[in-house]
């Protein structure tokens, strides 16, 4: 996700990269040479009991992390990625169980303990040892010279085993920090910020501010900066002066402490963590995506560079990977195979408690159809790029479940739904008795799963060396549209009646006026269709029935219309004109571009393509600013150099490696600039990083901040992020893996 660095070169460049392994492209297009970038990804640990409050968290040289706790010390237990494992009590050091420890610090990367009476650790053979005279001391700092601890107001220093220095503050301490080089201790309370010399062993005041929280020295110790319960502060240590205005455009303002890991800044809030990078914005870690509870408690360095959030409720510890965008696809195809294949479609793993994995069961949705065509193209192009014989086994697998959507109700050429073993109780009215008493499927087929149909076919059936499943698609392309043209351009259910969004006939299509969206839609989407089946069946009624709808009944002009007048009906529009209106339906996008492929590849000549062209960049120039990979890279097989290959490669990088729904919120946010609503639903000026937002399709709206579904399902990678990535490697704009 974070700090992805990312090179584009030319065609040229690249073919002394990498082998070629998509088809021709123009010279002029940019290639992602795929690299490894820094993936990022949480494991998790709660609390193994109720009434714990946890206080900090420190890993030593070894890559022990260790927790301070009112029940003392504790220890990640287990946990992985997706399974989250335990804080337990420490039982490492059996000694320490008899001492009352107060606090727990990293000195010189070794672990280092307070109890209430002495400064000790079990490092260095166990020699540092220093008395100290506060009993309820809760916090100190320093280096096994000498260390300034704290009760809350008493403050003492203790060097080479004696105190030198002990007095009564007039405010409780919040948080301390020790600089090596001046060998200054700095104290922080609610109302100031105070530096302890260890020469002349005074207290000095450098800051005066309200409501301060916590802190951390930046600037090789030149700086201070103070988290508030309002933003943030900068004070230069050596005038004492504040820099600049307090700092409140951020993902929350209520800090609750401020930490410095190597040259990043990290700030824990009541909302969340977040890490100011150095182009000024933000890395947000919020939700249980992330970590155990958004109330943050402490952050610190981990293992291997990993980052430890700890909030009220356990730890989260950022782990950071270096991967390829294929070593991300390689885990996504393991994910979809592992838990989200459900007669062979491509399904959604739902009924989940709290997010956990164990309790999931497959679900069936309306769009079984549409989400495995996605997939199932996904796997072409994968196999068109590698010949891999397990791409070629999905491929077959996914065939025999949209097959049978054809040949389990009685309806000629109809697509079901979706399908499901008899005897589940199922409340829809959609779902009708198959003839195989063992059986159900879903009725009311919608132009959502048409279009995908003919997207994954048509890609089977161009770019598949196996001949069978070549035919199989083949067949599949002919059956669905000769239904269509069977029954007028209209798909028709058990019931003899068209089904409501399967309507492709002039006189529904151009019932809509003009701007309204759907009279663009199902122009642009029937012509797709029908040049696909004369693409692979060569049969003159597809053709036919095509240029008739292209010039007699106006479905050019119509699907060639300008994306930016595409809006809400007028005042005198029908009813439903008026429904299909009132914003835009990101559900259009998805079927517009998937469609696309049919529309520009297929195309019946090339004056016809070119203007194809014209719409497609048309459609895409509205659709930049969400920065939709997919929508990116289906732009790319016109073969136009600008098609945002940055911003598509920006989406698969940052989209996270946890699929589950998490309850996600930034409608908080102080960081983000919003904008005036409008017909298209953007909310904000910058759309965040997909892991920063609710998981969705690609049917979503990536503008909306909320979401989520409290981890009750887990999406699955074949459609969100696999289709993009292998179509841009077949397409030729992203490489195969480059060592660097």
């Amino acid at each position: 996700m974070k700090y992805a660095p990312w090179t584009f070169v030319l065609l040229t460049i690249f073919f002394q990269a990498c082998k070629q392994d998509g088809p021709a492209k123009l010279p002029t297009q940019p290639v992602h040479t795929d690299v490894a970038f820094v993936q990022d990804y949480s494991i998790k640990y709660g609390l193994a009991g109720e009434g714990i409050t946890l206080k900090n968290v420190v890993s030593d040289r070894n890559g022990v992390i260790q927790v301070f706790s009112s029940a003392g010390l504790l220890k990640p237990f287990a946990g992985s990625f997706l399974y989250p494992g335990t804080l337990v009590v420490d039982r490492t050091y059996r000694p320490l169980a008899d001492k009352k420890i107060k606090a727990l610090e990293v000195c010189e990367h070794q672990f280092v303990y307070v109890d209430d009476k002495a400064v000790l650790s079990n490092a260095w053979a166990g020699e540092l040892y220093m008395p100290h005279t506060l009993p309820t001391v809760t916090r100190f700092k320093g280096n096994r010279e000498g260390f300034l601890l704290s009760d809350g107001q008493q403050l003492e220093y203790v060097k080479n085993g004696k105190s030198l220095w002990k007095e009564k503050h007039a405010e409780n301490i919040l948080d301390m920090a020790f600089d090596e080089t001046t060998a200054t201790f700095w104290l922080l309370t609610a109302n100031s910020l105070q530096s302890f010399s260890t020469k002349d062993q005074t207290l000095k005041t450098v800051f005066l501010g309200k409501d301060l929280t916590s802190f951390a020295l930046t600037g090789k110790g030149k700086e201070a900066v103070i988290g508030t319960r309002e933003g943030y502060v900068v004070i230069d240590l050596t005038s004492a002066t504040q820099k600049g205005e307090r700092q409140t455009k951020l993902p929350w303002t209520e800090i609750t402490c401020v930490r410095t890991i190597g040259d990043d800044l990290w700030f824990g809030t009541t909302r969340g963590a977040f890490k100011i990078r150095h182009d000024g914005k933000f890395d947000h870690y919020a939700s249980k995506r992330w970590l155990p509870s958004d109330l943050v408690v402490d952050i610190a360095e981990g293992p291997e560079g990993s980052i430890l959030i700890l909030t009220d409720q356990g730890l989260g510890q950022i782990v950071l990977k270096k991967m390829t965008l294929h070593e991300k696809a390689d885990y996504f195809e393991r994910q979809v195979r592992a838990r989200h294949i459900r007669h062979g479609f491509n399904a959604t793993l739902g009924y989940m408690k709290d997010g956990s994995l164990a309790t999931g069961s497959l679900e069936d949705s309306d769009n079984d159809g549409l989400w495995t065509s996605m997939y199932l193209g996904a796997e072409v192009f994968r196999y068109a790029v590698t010949k891999s014989d397990d791409a070629l086994q999905n491929i077959r697998e996914a065939t025999e479940a949209m097959e049978r959507l054809y040949s389990i109700n009685d309806l000629k050429g109809f697509p079901s739904r979706s399908f499901e073993r008899r005897g589940y109780k199922y409340d829809d009215k959609p779902w009708r008795r198959a003839g195989d008493p063992e059986w159900d499927w879903k009725s009311t087929t919608s132009s959502d799963e048409a279009i995908g149909h003919i997207f994954a076919f048509g890609v089977m059936a161009e770019l598949l060396d196996d001949q069978d499943l070549k035919h199989r698609a083949v067949t599949l392309i002919d059956s669905l549209m000769q239904h269509v043209l069977d029954n007028n351009l209209y798909l028709v259910d058990w019931d003899g009646k068209p089904t409501v969004w399967g309507k492709w006939n002039p006189d529904y299509v151009n019932q809509r006026p003009f701007g309204v969206g759907d009279r663009k839609i199902n122009s642009s989407n029937i012509i797709a269709m029908l040049q696909t089946a004369y693409h692979f069946t060569k049969k003159e009624a597809y053709k036919t029935k095509a240029f008739e709808l292209l010039d007699k009944h106006g479905y050019f002009k119509n699907l060639m219309y300008p994306m930016s007048k595409i809006g809400m009906a007028a005042p005198d529009a029908d009813d439903w004109s008026k429904m299909l209106s009132e914003a835009w339906n990101h559900s259009d996008d998805e079927m517009y571009f998937v469609g696309y492929w049919g529309l520009y590849r297929y195309a019946f000549n090339d004056t016809l393509k070119t203007r194809y062209k014209e719409s497609i960049i048309d459609h895409w120039q509205a659709e930049r600013p969400e920065k939709e990979g997919a929508w990116n890279i289906f732009t790319a097989l016109t073969g136009t150099p600008d098609f945002d290959l940055n911003e598509a490669v920006w989406y698969l990088q940052e989209y996270p490696l946890d699929l589950i729904h998490w309850k996600v919120s930034n409608e908080h946010r102080r960081d983000i600039e919003r904008i005036e609503p409008n017909f298209r639903k953007q909310t904000i000026r910058d759309v965040l990083p997909p892991d920063e937002l609710p998981i969705n399709r690609h049917n979503a709206n990536r503008f909306d901040l909320d979401g989520g579904d409290d981890g009750a399902s887990e999406y699955s990678a074949g459609d969100i992020w696999l289709l993009p990535y292998w179509m841009g490697r077949y397409l030729g704009v992203i490489s195969a893996p480059v060592e660097k």
